[in-house]
């Protein structure tokens, strides 16, 4: 399967130091998912690799073939994926704009049908966890659905090093088993929607509201 970890920092400047403290966290994350999941294809999307304009205009609202090309490149990588890492930092108790801007781009179908695993971060000692209480309603219009457990991590520049390794003084399997709890939800949910996927087209079932707002009212 494919699991894409969004990363929700764009932050390339101080204070507060480090800065994109999330990143430290990304590749933690990433490290986990391989060495547990080594069968599986874990991409990091990183906002900075998708550069979007100042005034907002989503993928889908663009005429065939005029949308920019990393804009269709990554549709496609959200279309193909079977689950989602997504990983935030905390803006006044609410998710990173950056990545909340980021996944705006793209249209809900994209994402529906498929499990998604929320993980926080901070410098402080709460670990963002108030950014994810908001992120699982947000997740849930998306339609990909948040496992219940979820993952937050205080402090996190003195547990991870710049490269996502833990500092010194810090338990990899104490810390790779808490991540993992999450991930073992992440995977299951991800293999019991790929194999109904393959018997039953959400899709077409359901159906996507693909014309015009009126097609969510009641009559």
């Amino acid at each position: 399967m494919k699991f894409l970890v969004f990363l929700g920092t764009v932050r390339e400047s101080t204070p507060p130091k480090p800065a994109r403290l999330g990143l430290r966290v990304a590749k933690a994350c990433i490290a986990c998912l391989d060495e547990r999941y080594a069968e599986h294809d874990i991409e990091l999307i990183d906002p900075l690799d998708y550069p979007l304009d100042t005034i907002f205009k989503p993928q889908f609202s663009y005429l065939p073939g005029k949308a920019p090309e990393a804009l269709n490149t990554l549709a496609d990588k959200i279309a193909s994926a079977d689950g989602f890492v997504m990983i935030s930092p905390e803006y006044n108790h609410s998710m990173s704009p950056a990545l909340a801007n980021l996944l705006n781009h793209f249209g809900s179908s994209l994402f529906a049908y498929k499990p998604s695993a929320i993980v926080t971060y901070s410098a402080g000692q709460w670990g963002g966890m108030r950014a994810a209480v908001n992120m699982r309603t947000y997740l849930a219009e998306l339609g990909c659905l948040p496992v219940s457990a979820m993952i937050h991590i205080p402090k996190a520049q003195e547990v991870f090093t710049e490269e996502g390794a833990m500092q010194a003084g810090e338990d990899k399997n104490s810390w790779f088993g808490y991540l993992g709890r999450t991930f073992n939800q992440l995977m299951w949910w991800a293999q019991a929607t790929n194999t109904h996927r393959d018997v039953v087209d959400p899709h077409n079932m359901v159906g996507d509201f693909t014309k015009t707002p009126t097609e969510r009212n009641a009559p």
